[in-house]
């Protein structure tokens, strides 16, 4: 978006006093022509950006002018207060990010941003455990990615093959607390599990990044491959429909509710990757659901109850 490159162009002028076009056309992936435009619609727009000309001339802002970049408005500043307020709760840099912003912030609206970050506390640790940290292998890649850094990683597969790769760290994913690293590879765009990464080195080599490249967008196509992986298989299943809340809230996306049968009980569509793993699953309810179909689900159902039986039965029909 113009906005936010208008933004960096002041961000960059501040910080070096001096840019060409052509330098802030290379520094945002843009063309030259692009770059000149925004450098004059900041002009137009009041703010004390000028040329000079000559051989080692450029655009700066005139008299090493600041530019106050909070330009929030009230929702704005609350929005954005309740989003980062909670996450103040367990990262110092965040707490101490608010109240600089705070301070950049007119008087009206202080009073409710500050109440806004406070609304709200997070406390990731589960009873009985302890915050955990970000682990060490993740900051040195999020270090990478910041930096645009190649880095050579050894990597320990699925199947336990371990390979060494020179990549090019794009962005990092923390879901339900497990890391993963989206990069470029020799072989196009993969997806790692940080927790399989047992040696990464950062170099000095410049990364490749794709200049459309959006980490959001890239992490929802994995997801959709994942979740597309994981819906090869469908089971008909019956539950009371008293559990159908609890049933839904273990199985997410991956559960359709069909409709009531009629006797207080509701037919649901269960997917998963294999008959084994739905009927994983499904053991620990008993008699509680009916599994309708297919066959090979209900034989793994029994072939698990038969070897709890055997361990657990002590002879007992």
């Amino acid at each position: 978006m113009r906005a936010d490159r208008l933004v960096a162009t002041l961000l960059l002028m501040q910080a070096r006093g001096r840019v060409t076009a052509a330098e802030l056309a290379q520094e945002l992936e843009v063309s030259v022509a692009t770059a000149r435009r925004d450098l004059e619609a900041l002009s137009t727009a009041g703010i004390p950006v000028y040329p000079q000309p000559g051989r080692n001339g450029g655009w700066s802002l005139l008299g090493g002018a600041r530019t106050d970049l909070s330009g929030l408005n009230a929702t704005e500043a609350q929005a954005l207060f309740l989003l980062v307020g909670p996450a103040a709760s367990v990262a110092p840099e965040a707490k101490a990010a608010l109240r600089k912003l705070v301070r950049a912030l007119p008087d009206t609206f202080r009073a409710n941003a500050e109440a806004a970050a406070e609304a709200v506390v997070i406390d990731p640790a589960r009873w009985g455990a302890r915050v955990k940290e970000r682990p060490e292998m993740v900051r040195r890649l999020q270090d990478a990615v910041v930096r645009r850094l190649k880095v050579r990683m050894t990597y320990s597969g699925r199947s336990r093959d371990v390979s060494e790769r020179l990549i090019d760290p794009l962005g990092l994913v923390d879901k339900d607390d497990i890391w993963y690293l989206i990069a470029g590879t020799e072989k196009g765009q993969r997806t790692f599990r940080v927790e399989r990464i047992t040696a990464a080195a950062v170099t000095d080599l410049p990364a490749e990044r794709p200049p459309d490249f959006d980490l959001n967008e890239a992490w929802s196509l994995v997801v959709e491959e994942m979740e597309h992986r994981r819906s090869l298989l469908a089971a008909t299943l019956l539950i009371e429909e008293r559990y159908l809340w609890v049933v839904k809230d273990q199985h997410g996306r991956h559960l359709e509710v069909v409709g009531p049968v009629g006797d207080g009980r509701i037919k649901v569509r269960l997917t998963a990757p294999t008959p084994l793993m739905i009927a994983q699953q499904l053991a620990g309810w008993g008699a509680l659901i009916e599994v309708l179909d297919p066959p090979e689900v209900q034989a793994e159902l029994a072939r698990l109850g038969r070897e709890l039986a055997t361990r657990y039965g002590n002879g007992i029909v």
